[in-house]
């Protein structure tokens, strides 16, 4: 739907003004920190004893192997989410967020993420090279339940132990009023020989979704890095394996809103491997900087997690650059502070429909010296127009000759061929941008305006605006000064009629936007025809 508006409203412009030409006038890598030994972190990693205590007490108590211990769920709740932890690969299975819901009813199901990762590969999984510690080990947690309040900070810590001297812990820190959660993996070595290895994150996301929501087009895997943003989909990896491993700040998987990602703590990801695995799923496997662990010592991995909206301001606030998970196409840079400025207004009016239309009044101020220089020229091409025709009639066999009395007839009258153009294309950046900011805004995701739009981020359900701004582009076509014939004219009466389609089944937001902006533009054009008559 995207790309369709973007190459309609370029094609409309360039064949407007081809028309009106033609017709009228011719840094270097980070060092692998990630890991420290028990000698330089003991204060952070406990000592190597503690989990031979518990390797010992599990075999005192008659525990049954690591295979055959059935999977145990953990949740935690904060006013933010509620996130319910498996100790198979001590992972994530889901995470309800509250605040935010699938439909936009009253009685609707909360968002919950998580819920379509390979069931045999949950989030956050824990893997490890120079080890044996299988796919799905289970991890002993050494809570139930957690439950946090507003400032608040508690721990859940799953313990994987082996049998075969060495012991596997992640510690997860939790803060309530943060999506964000820092995750520690450490590795003990009990044995008598050094271990040499890597500590590995995956998450796994589905290449198709059973159930097409708008959301989920623009689903897919994305990693950021010194490079900028990368993003892939399933065909992308269908038929080989993708990696990355150069300065990696942050990977994950996200659609539209939401987005779920492991990011980069003093460089703690040396690479990320992308694949599509025997179930079907998109698998990203997240490795750390390579460990070595003598005996009776330990190494630790700090990462931090995020899961949950892509808010401009929640994923900022994360660092490691994890807004550019906003992927706002080519116009970015102008597209984040429109979407800054949106924000701003609205806490404000209260209503995102409202702060709509405020931006578009103030854009409309700013470019409004470069569209009255725009109409004046097109303006005076239109009077030229009769003179035009007879230079074409004269020096019709005569192409040199043509063009050299064209140049004389611009010059006399003091017009410019280009000036109706140019400062309309000056504009085709920040309209993208802006097209771009309410499209991927979450903000504006199940917000009211008035009536019967009761979700910005969705179309007009009885198709008045579409309408209404089909007729003001009419009403705009007709007053907006000419050099066609009438038979061209007639072709580009027809532009309403498209744009009407192409605009029934658009976020209502953007409706609004190009509503009030054609209005505010048959009120400029009829000031700037008043203005050449006077």
């Amino acid at each position: 739907m995207e790309k369709r508006a973007f190459l309609a409203v370029i094609l409309s412009i360039a064949v407007f003004y081809a028309y009106s030409m033609v017709f009228g006038p011719e840094k270097k890598q980070l060092p692998p920190k990630a890991f420290q030994n028990a000698n330089s972190a003991a204060a952070t990693a406990p000592s190597a004893g503690e989990p031979a205590l518990l390797s010992a007490a599990a075999a005192a108590n008659g525990a049954p192997p690591e295979g055959a211990r059935p999977a145990q769920d953990v949740t935690v709740d904060t006013g933010l989410y509620t996130a319910v932890f498996s100790s198979r690969g001590g992972s994530l299975k889901s995470m309800t967020l509250k605040n935010y819901r699938e439909q936009n009813t009253p009685a609707a199901s909360p968002v919950v993420l998580g819920i379509h990762a390979d069931p045999s590969l949950l989030s956050f999984s824990t893997r490890a090279t120079g080890i044996n510690l299988p796919d799905g080990a289970i991890f002993l947690p050494d809570v139930g339940k957690i439950q946090l309040g507003p400032g608040e900070s508690r721990q859940l810590t799953f313990n994987y132990v082996s049998g075969q001297g060495f012991t596997v812990r992640k510690v997860y820190t939790f803060a309530g009023g943060s999506y964000g959660i820092k995750l520690d993996t450490q590795v003990f070595n009990n044995s008598p020989a050094p271990l040499v290895g890597s500590i590995q994150q995956v998450m796994t996301y589905p290449a198709e979704h059973k159930v097409k929501e708008s959301r989920l087009d623009t689903s897919g895997s994305y990693i950021y890095n010194d490079d900028g943003l990368k993003s892939d989909k399933a065909k992308d990896v269908a038929a080989a394996s993708k990696k990355y491993d150069r300065n990696i700040l942050w990977a994950g998987f996200a659609d539209k809103y939401f987005l779920s990602a492991i990011l980069a703590e003093k460089g703690s990801i040396a690479s990320v491997e992308l694949k599509k695995n025997a179930a079907g799923f998109m698998e990203s496997t997240v490795s750390a900087p390579q460990f070595t662990v003598n005996p009776g010592q330990a190494a630790t991995v700090t990462q931090r997690l995020f899961v949950g909206p892509k808010d401009i301001d929640i994923l900022k606030a994360q660092g490691n650059s994890l807004e550019q998970s906003l992927d706002l196409g080519w116009f970015s840079a102008i597209a984040k502070p429109l979407l800054y400025t949106l924000k701003f207004f609205y806490r404000y009016v209260g209503n995102y429909g409202i702060a709509i239309i405020i931006i578009t009044v103030i854009l409309k101020a700013l470019f409004f010296p470069l569209t009255h220089k725009s109409y004046k020229s097109m303006k005076g091409m239109q009077k030229i127009q009769p003179e035009m025709n007879k230079i074409r009639e004269k020096h019709k066999n005569d192409r040199d000759a043509m063009n050299k009395a064209v140049m004389e007839l611009y010059r006399d009258h003091k017009v410019n061929p280009l000036g109706g153009c140019l400062p309309m294309v000056v504009q085709i950046p920040v309209f993208f941008a802006l097209y771009k900011a309410l499209m991927f805004s979450i903000e504006l995701r199940h917000a009211p305006f008035f009536f019967w739009i009761t979700d910005l981020s969705d179309k007009d359900p009885y198709y008045v605006t579409p309408v209404i701004m089909g007729i003001t582009m009419f009403v705009q076509q007709k007053m907006t000064p000419s050099q066609m014939d009438p038979v061209q004219q007639k072709m580009m009466l027809a532009l309403p009629v498209v744009f009407t389609f192409m605009f029934l089944s658009f976020p209502s937001g953007l409706v609004l936007y190009w509503l009030v902006n054609n209005i505010l533009t048959i009120g400029q054009q009829m000031y700037i025809n008043k203005q050449v008559k006077d």
